[in-house]
């Protein structure tokens, strides 16, 4: 596997870990719909928090959360809509982002919750 895919695969796995601390039970972890994957997919309460988890080696070039461009947006959101309707869910959804970056050996973690919203 390339170093970015492990970084990346490592990433989701501190997201989780770190949603599990604050009482979010996790539902999915790449959850794909047609073109578009969901990284996580938790529930706290009657909140379905669509997570996308972006790790960064370092932010020399940005900041980790700079990366979700519009275009992921939309999937993400069509994604969501699916996975609403399947299980036939009657919750609020939430758009957040979970930006990760190595400083050295440690990593950073930031939770972003209502990163962006849809129309």
């Amino acid at each position: 596997m390339a170093e970015h895919n492990e970084l990346g695969k490592h990433g989701e796995e501190l997201a989780v870990e770190f949603l599990q601390q604050k009482d979010y039970e996790i539902l999915e972890t790449n959850w794909t719909f047609q073109k578009a994957e969901i990284d996580i997919i938790a529930q706290k309460e009657n909140t379905l928090a669509i997570v996308e988890v972006k790790t960064r080696s370092s932010i020399d070039f940005g900041l980790p959360q700079d990366f979700v461009k519009p275009k992921k947006i939309q999937l993400l959101v069509k994604a969501v809509n699916e996975y609403v309707i399947a299980n036939d869910l009657e919750v609020e959804v939430r758009f957040d982002i979970i930006a990760i970056h190595k400083e050295g050996t440690e990593y950073h973690l930031e939770h972003i919750e209502d990163a962006f919203y849809y129309f």
